[in-house]
């Protein structure tokens, strides 16, 4: 445990930044409970030095230099995949009628996820390699349109990755208290679900309309520019339903259920660490639904990316494949699976 009691960093949102958004709402002097989960010291031993990677699990020279090539051509195609696949989904509920809205509901937060995996891929400014083009993306094609600044995202995310759980860490109130008991999770996740979460980070976030803070009043006119826009494409279309029942209110609850459950599950319970295992969970199976329903993008590799932020998604499963061969990923350490991961994550705290 950490005895030590880190502050809270604050975006220029004014509000603490937790994955893909603003976080929960959170008061700085609240008790802060680290470490419930960090493994045992035993799990962490230096890898074993390979052509690919070193002791301390990062890439060589050569093997980092081609993890980092970014495919612009396929990260294009990915996105206009994405836009296909949501036209798609949208049509599909207002063609087949009523029954095939809930489907679309599901399948709309799946999608959310998947905006803002990429937006995270923009933020780290490995979507593209030329830089505008990846900014431009990044904001008007992936962040705005799923209610994040890919901007303000980027100053905070970075903090998380230059010292997790250090005292700048944004995300904070989403990791720490693991484990919680049950009947707290259960309690958080129904807060997604019902969209009382979601609501509450959108009056956080757009707090910044009254700020002096320039930045901050543009960003928000912007995201609502696109909202208002995507409203009106709705409305033009003879559908006025879809916007607010098939893409806001997706947003709003199942969207949240997937980040909480995703998020938790890369930090949750952990504490600041010179050593990556001991800030970020790792599960050796990442099965066919957990990618499609939760990890879109290769978010599951996610101690590979924290171990190098500048690799690619695309590379990521070669890069965790180089860690387990060199033992720097062992059974001790990572979970079986998400299912097991999440139940130690709600077991009741000692």
């Amino acid at each position: 445990m950490n005895p030590e009691k880190p502050t809270v960093s604050s975006g220029w949102y004014g509000a603490p930044m937790v994955s893909n958004g603003p976080s929960i709402a959170f008061h700085g002097d609240a008790d802060i409970r680290l470490g419930g989960m960090t493994p045992d010291p035993g799990a962490l031993r230096p890898g074993r030095e390979t052509d690919l990677v070193l002791p301390d699990g990062r890439p060589t020279a050569a093997f980092r230099a081609e993890l980092r090539r970014i495919p612009n051509v396929r990260n294009a195609t990915t996105i206009v995949t994405l836009y296909a696949q949501t036209v798609l989904i949208l049509w599909a509920a207002v063609s087949l009628g009523w029954w095939a809205w809930p489907i679309a509901f599901v399948l709309m937060g799946r999608a959310h996820a998947q905006y803002a995996a990429l937006m995270h891929e923009a933020a780290h400014r490995l979507l593209f390699s030329n830089r505008r083009a990846n900014d431009l993306v990044g904001r008007w094609l992936l962040g705005y349109p799923g209610w994040v600044s890919t901007d303000a995202y980027r100053r905070v995310h970075m903090a998380h990755h230059r010292r997790e759980f250090g005292p700048d860490e944004p995300d904070l109130p989403l990791y720490q208290g693991y484990p919680v008991g049950r009947a707290s999770l259960r309690r958080k996740l129904l807060r997604d679900l019902t969209g009382r979460t979601g609501l509450r980070l959108l009056r956080a976030q757009f707090s910044g309309l009254r700020r002096r803070d320039a930045r901050a009043r543009r960003s928000a006119i912007s995201i609502l520019a696109v909202q208002a826009g995507l409203f009106a494409v709705s409305i033009a279309l003879g559908q006025p339903l879809v916007y607010p029942l098939l893409w806001f209110l997706p947003f709003l609850t199942v969207w949240r259920v997937i980040n909480r459950l995703r998020a938790i599950s890369e930090h949750g319970g952990l504490e600041a660490s010179g050593d990556r295992r001991a800030t970020t969970h790792c599960v050796a199976d990442l099965p066919l639904w957990f990618r499609f329903a939760m990890g879109p993008y290769m978010l599951g590799y996610h101690l590979a990316h924290h171990v190098d932020a500048g690799v690619p998604f695309r590379s990521l499963p070669l890069y965790h494949r180089a860690l387990v061969d060199s033992g720097y990923i062992t059974e001790e350490y990572a979970y079986r699976s998400y299912p097991e991961l999440w139940r130690a994550l709600a077991a009741e705290p000692s």
